[in-house]
């Protein structure tokens, strides 16, 4: 009685459509959980990504969990998650991914999940990593170490948001660090982050990590612009 109380005075709202939540409905309404542009998690999503990757970095294997379309619900979604302290979406959808990753012979041999950093400045901005509960969620469920103070991000820039597709990647190039290494020598890390857009931000830690001897690097995140 008082939950359903506390619902007819504070409703709470779908993270990708923001229409009211039945109380039965958790994060997400049902027609999003059936219509969410998913990744295909074969070879088609795979190859998507390692395309944008081509002839830049090597990677092992590649996942998205989501489609991101302009002015779409994952749009929305990833809005709500970054901009809105809605941090239960990351780790929501961590388990959503990390629960498709355990079906994948590639992933079964993941020993540490490294999220994309945030500079320490963007960090206190925001109070959050948006990634992060998505890559502990995902580390559970693959049985992984989540270790998310090696990889460190040297140099503070403009938000992605505010700039051209084509400058990020030279807002990005070469502004990670890497302490502890020791941590990831022969290692097969599983490297998180939330889009995919041009790739620049992944391709600046892969290759600062790609450095250390023995390392293996695989990518997911939550999701790929089409």
């Amino acid at each position: 009685m008082l939950r359903d109380l506390a619902y007819l005075f504070y409703p709470t709202y779908c993270a990708a459509c923001d229409s009211p939540l039945h109380k039965n409905e958790r994060l997400l309404c049902t027609s999003c959980r059936h219509e969410l542009p998913l990744g295909n998690f074969h070879n088609v999503n795979a190859k998507k990504i390692e395309k944008v990757f081509y002839g830049r970095i090597k990677i092992e294997n590649a996942a998205s969990l989501l489609v991101f379309e302009k002015n779409g619900r994952v749009q929305n979604l990833i809005h709500n998650l970054k901009y809105r302290g809605r941090e239960e979406i990351g780790e929501e959808l961590g388990k959503w991914l990390g629960e498709k990753l355990t079906q994948m012979p590639n992933y079964q041999y993941v020993d540490i999940i490294i999220p994309v950093p945030l500079h320490k400045k963007r960090l206190r901005e925001r109070g959050y990593n948006q990634v992060e509960k998505f890559g502990i969620e995902i580390s559970r469920k693959l049985n992984a170490t989540y270790i998310d103070s090696v990889l460190k991000k040297i140099s503070y820039s403009q938000k992605q948001s505010k700039r051209g597709k084509g400058s990020r990647w030279d807002n990005t190039f070469e502004t990670f660090g890497i302490q502890s290494e020791s941590l990831l020598i022969n290692k097969h890390i599983l490297l998180v982050d939330d889009i995919v857009t041009t790739g620049a931000t992944i391709e600046a830690c892969v290759q600062v990590l790609e450095s250390i001897p023995g390392i293996k690097i695989s990518i997911a995140t939550m999701a790929i612009t089409e």
